[in-house]
């Protein structure tokens, strides 16, 4: 087994914004219980419909702060890097800890991608620790609520995704039988009519068939539901205005990614070419990405992914900026309940946060993996508990996890 402690740190050799509370003169003796060090941090990844990764913060105190990080290879391996740099600090310094690990992982990727998730998973953990020791709920550490309960919009899947009677039959299911009153539903699925699955373009039958799958939704749930529909990124410019174009007679809330992300330009044409309301932001990191999209009003409505864009305060930061330009927040969320969670604690404490994701309701353990019960009639309730106020069932955790994994040690 690597041990990173032992690790040489190139960076430490030539930057000059070394941040640990050692180099920055943060030494102050601070009253209990504010006295205390994180002494390790570990993870566990656990087998969802997405492979999701949970940290732990430990600390010579006792108390520990539970975490998590949006799924993909290579993100434990990252955290456990990035240990060494936190053993010793302490843990309520979040935003000095938070630059600390970018400064630290600049050469190794903390730009974007799996460095910043890993990063957010600790900043999580982090928030829940601080509640814990400080004794308040982490939205009370972002400035406080503005609401008591997170709306859930609950992302919808059936045994045929491109029949639209069997989407409208699942919406309504979802909607009379489970109580959501907000649904997202997929578009970048098969019509049969594809001709060529690389270039991006939509055929005019491939149109009519995803608008005949909007049509039966959302006729079919009126106004009892609000409705998104959500492309992944596939479709080329020309052919996503086409489609959106033929969607603006439709109740739809919104059209997720329908142009791959890396070009911002033409982002901005097809969202400004449409009255059908474009939501992005699930592939963008931190406020410095998310910004350019929301200052170049390439967005109608912003979708950070809140343990993937760099936590919980970056999170808050994105929707300060959105605030600004009247943008609402609706987080993306493929996560379990811990991160699920951090996002209702983020979503209470801002003003223009319209809904949270949720997208394991096929998956019927989902709930296990925590004490506490998360959704309750489409929506959650921000717990007043120290902390996130969720607490893992260590039990379902080793239960599900994947092959090869350790579980946590004890608290």
């Amino acid at each position: 087994m690597k041990n990173y402690d032992e690790l040489h740190d190139p960076n430490a050799e030539y930057t000059m914004r070394e941040l640990s509370g050692e180099t920055m003169g943060v030494t102050t003796d601070r009253p209990a219980p504010r006295d205390l060090e994180i002494t390790d941090v570990q993870t566990t990844m656990v087998d969802g419909n997405f492979p999701w990764t949970l940290v732990r913060v430990y600390t010579d105190a006792g108390v520990v702060g539970t975490g998590e990080a949006y799924w993909g290879a290579g993100v434990p391996e990252l955290i456990e890097r990035m240990r060494p740099f936190l053993v010793g600090e302490n843990p309520l310094d979040i935003d000095r800890l938070f630059e600390h690990l970018v400064q630290k992982m600049s050469g190794e990727g903390s730009v974007e991608g799996v460095t910043v998730t890993a990063i957010s998973g600790i900043e999580i953990a982090l928030h829940d620790l601080a509640g814990k020791v400080l004794d308040v709920p982490a939205y009370q550490l972002l400035g406080g609520k503005y609401r008591d309960e997170v709306r859930v919009y609950c992302d919808c899947h059936t045994a045929d995704e491109a029949d639209p009677e069997a989407c409208a039959d699942e919406a309504e299911r979802v909607v009379e039988e489970l109580g959501y009153d907000a649904l997202k539903f997929d578009l970048d699925v098969p019509s049969g009519l594809e001709k060529d699955r690389a270039n991006r373009h939509l055929r005019p039958g491939e149109i009519r068939h995803k608008v005949d799958i909007v049509e039966a939704v959302t006729e079919r749930v009126k106004d009892r539901a609000d409705v998104a529909f959500d492309c992944h990124w596939t479709f080329s410019g020309g052919s996503a205005k086409r489609l959106a174009a033929e969607l603006e007679e439709y109740d739809v809330w919104w059209l997720e990614d329908p142009v791959p992300p890396e070009n911002l330009e033409v982002q901005e044409e097809v969202t400004k070419s449409t009255t059908t309301p474009i939501a992005v932001g699930e592939n963008r990191y931190r406020v410095t990405e998310e910004r350019r999209l929301i200052e170049n009003q390439a967005v109608d409505i912003v979708a950070p992914d809140l343990p993937k864009v760099g936590g919980m305060r970056e999170t808050r930061k994105i929707a300060d900026v959105a605030n600004q330009y009247y943008v609402p927040v609706a987080m993306h969320n493929v996560s379990s309940p811990v991160a699920t969670m951090a996002s209702a604690h983020v979503g209470a404490a801002i003003p223009n946060s319209l809904a949270v994701e949720y997208h394991s309701y096929e998956l019927g353990w989902w709930s296990d993996l925590v004490e506490e019960d998360v959704i309750q009639n489409g929506a959650i309730e921000v717990p007043e508990k120290p902390g996130l106020g969720v607490t893992l069932d260590m039990d379902a955790v080793e239960k599900h996890m994947v092959d090869g994994e350790e579980l946590f040690d004890e608290a």
